[in-house]
């Protein structure tokens, strides 16, 4: 979200009616500057799914440049993480209710079929009932990436939006991004009962076969927008639900993602400093891990994290670890018998490693049981 929109939230009236005016103020205001944004788009961008890409770096750039973890602290002093997220969640899911009755006139059946006529190289061949439909599609896209991207700085999971790693991992998440699944999925949770057949039917027809050709993200995010058009008699309270419910969605998906990921790495961060062996610990995390050769996201995020926090703290680097293929059960228990002293805590390390992605299976128990023999012996 922009710094209007954060200036908003922490200035906003108790009082609704001053609360919806100056909710209109600032979603007319970052409509102005999409507006601007979507006016250097050419047809061929839309078409292509090329606007997506640009929009990313308009959104994102100067935002992630201001927005860290100290501007929350100045703004939310001393409140928890969860309580600031709940509330700018909501936010968001006004401004995007608020944006999608105001675009709603412009949607007309012919829109959609538009889309797929798209050609040339100028914005000037973007018809304006085309414009105004990304203006749409653009505020809420950016609504969405700068919410989920405000959510991972508040839970503090490091993200870089230059690295294409962790630009693909803050798209997948604001989006509900998943292998597979069809945008009319999303869609259909959203609108009421009685209007959900008609809205299989709409996705059934040839209205949609240009969308099929789009890029990924810029495919997924014009089918589950293109439902607003053409719909007669439902088009505005359609679109204004869809829009709330997309960004309530986004938004819950990434406190989901991104307190996971806060949860692990505090974790991390426990086990590093409380280790008086750290490169054991790490071998020791890795055996049980690797007990039943399966690895679960959250056993290679905590993995990720671990090595990070290690180097991070204790200036340890593994390069025989790191360069290891199979781990081998009698190299981690010749390293446990070589080192003297009470290694009791390793139990902790096993217990935890082992948790961190549900229950403890058969073949961890049993790493760990060897472990607490080991332990004894020294």
């Amino acid at each position: 979200m922009t710094d209007t929109t954060a200036h908003a939230a922490d200035t906003g009236a108790d009082d609704a009616d001053d609360t919806t005016a100056a909710d209109r103020k600032v979603v007319e205001q970052e409509q102005a500057a999409i507006r601007d944004f979507v006016k250097g788009l050419s047809a061929d961008d839309i078409k292509s799914g090329n606007w997506f890409t640009k929009l990313a770096t308009h959104a994102m750039n100067a935002y992630t440049e201001k927005v860290d973890w100290q501007y929350f602290q100045d703004r939310y002093a001393g409140v928890p993480a969860d309580a600031i997220i709940d509330q700018r969640i909501k936010m968001a899911a006004r401004y995007a209710a608020l944006e999608g009755g105001l675009s709603a006139g412009a949607y007309t059946a012919t829109v959609a079929a538009t889309i797929g006529s798209l050609g040339g190289a100028s914005p000037a061949t973007v018809p304006a009932a085309v414009a105004t439909m990304m203006i749409d599609v653009a505020f809420v896209t950016q609504l969405q990436l700068r919410l989920a991207y405000d959510i991972s700085v508040l839970y503090r999971v490091p993200l870089d939006v230059h690295d294409p790693e962790d630009l693909w991992k803050l798209i997948r998440v604001a989006f509900t991004i998943k292998s597979g699944e069809a945008a009319n999925k999303t869609v259909i949770k959203a609108v009421p009962v009685m209007v959900r057949p008609l809205v299989k039917r709409f996705y059934s027809k040839s209205v949609l076969a240009a969308g099929k050709a789009l890029p990924v993200v810029g495919k997924h995010l014009l089918q589950r927008n293109v439902i607003k058009i053409g719909i007669p008699l439902v088009g505005v309270p359609l679109t204004v639900v869809l829009n709330r419910y997309t960004t309530l969605l986004a938004g819950r998906h990434a406190r989901a993602v991104f307190r996971n990921e806060a949860r692990v790495i505090e974790l991390a961060e426990r086990l590093s400093k409380e280790s008086q062996h750290p490169q054991l610990m790490l071998w020791v995390a890795w055996l049980v891990i690797m007990a039943d050769s399966k690895i679960a996201d959250d056993e290679a995020l905590l993995m990720r994290h671990l090595v990070r926090v290690v180097r991070e703290q204790h200036q340890v680097v593994d390069e025989q670890l790191a360069h290891l293929v199979d781990i081998d059960p009698a190299e981690v228990w010749k390293r446990v018998d070589a080192e003297p002293g009470d290694l009791s805590y390793l139990l902790d390390v096993a217990d935890r490693v082992a948790t961190v992605d549900g229950d403890v299976n058969a073949k961890e128990k049993a790493v760990i049981a060897e472990l607490r023999e080991r332990c004894r012996r020294v």
